[in-house]
């Protein structure tokens, strides 16, 4: 197998709202909110016309890119026995993604994802982790791990107690390791362990700007380079409006982003990116060649609702 991705077993259930919702429920435009409590998320539901529900999750997804691309493929994420897991189970099953989980009953529902869409395509998102999150050790494939090339976490997993003992489990077996730090807040909250990782352990760091440069504290992006160059394993990162970049040691390589897009969307810009540029990178193409996969992904997803081709 090519690739093996590890990562939030969710359900995107993705609502168009305008911003008076946004603020009227005190949510922070464009960004992701933890929401714990099961009522509260299913108050927010209850007023929402829904467009679409697909089964999600940052790495799911890049998986699912990774798959259309033609690469086998496979992927852990704990869901219950329930409504929304036997969707999410049937919409890998759709894509050629081959699920190395044994769904049962459990206390908490299958992670729920809510994505609101507002008129400038902006996409702020509420999630319910519900058993997502509580993955632990037991439910890592050592065997499916050690038999790809490569597995891809995603920083949303990463949490004290038993996700961060499955993810130690995951990488001590794997043969090599890329993870994307997910989220800025991700960042924020878990900034001594995410810098322990792309220092130690990780092969290939996906990043946007926002992250990387929170993450080292940078006070411009030549400090991120400076970083990058230093650091001798590849880091990739998406800079909006200026592309991306990919630096591993003193190898340099930028790519713009394609103009002319009707924009209709940003979820999983960032997913399909890293889908494209790793299959890219277990193909054996250059770097410059990975990035423009990955432009090329990136741009086809956001002139579309959702995060999946």
């Amino acid at each position: 197998m090519k690739i093996l991705g590890i990562g939030n077993a969710i359900v995107d259930v993705i609502c168009k709202v305008d911003d008076n919702f946004i603020i009227q429920n005190q949510l922070t435009k464009s960004t992701m909110k933890l929401i714990f409590d099961e009522s509260e998320f299913k108050k927010l539901l209850t007023n929402l016309k829904i467009e679409k529900t697909v089964s999600g999750g940052s790495v799911a997804n890049s998986i699912v890119g990774i798959s259309q691309l033609g690469n086998k493929v496979g992927f852990i994420g704990k869901i219950s026995d329930d409504n929304f897991g036997g969707k999410y189970e049937e919409g890998l099953k759709k894509e050629n993604v081959k699920y190395f989980y044994s769904k049962k009953k459990e206390k908490l529902p299958t992670g729920t994802c809510l994505i609101l869409v507002t008129p400038d395509s902006e996409r702020t998102m509420c999630t319910f982790l519900g058993t997502a999150g509580k993955i632990n050790e037991n439910d890592v494939d050592t065997d499916a791990i050690k038999k790809s090339e490569m597995i891809f976490l995603e920083g949303y997993l990463w949490d004290e107690g038993e996700p961060k003992k499955a993810f130690e489990k995951a990488i001590n077996n794997a043969n090599k390791v890329a993870m994307s730090l997910s989220d800025q807040f991700c960042v924020d909250r878990h900034k001594p362990h995410f810098l322990d990782l792309v220092k130690n352990k990780l092969d290939i760091t996906f990043a946007n700007e926002q992250e990387i440069t929170s993450l080292i504290d940078a006070k411009n992006f030549n400090e991120v380079m400076n970083f990058a160059k230093q650091l001798g394993k590849l880091i990739v990162v998406t800079r909006g409006e200026k592309g991306a970049v990919a630096i591993n040691g003193d190898e340099v390589v930028e790519c713009g982003i394609k103009q002319g897009l009707k924009i209709v969307d940003l979820t999983g810009a960032g997913d399909l990116f890293a889908a494209g540029f790793l299959h890219g990178h277990v193909n054996n193409m250059s770097l410059k060649e990975s990035l423009d996969k990955g432009t090329e992904m990136s741009s086809k997803v956001i002139q579309q609702i959702g995060a999946r081709l």
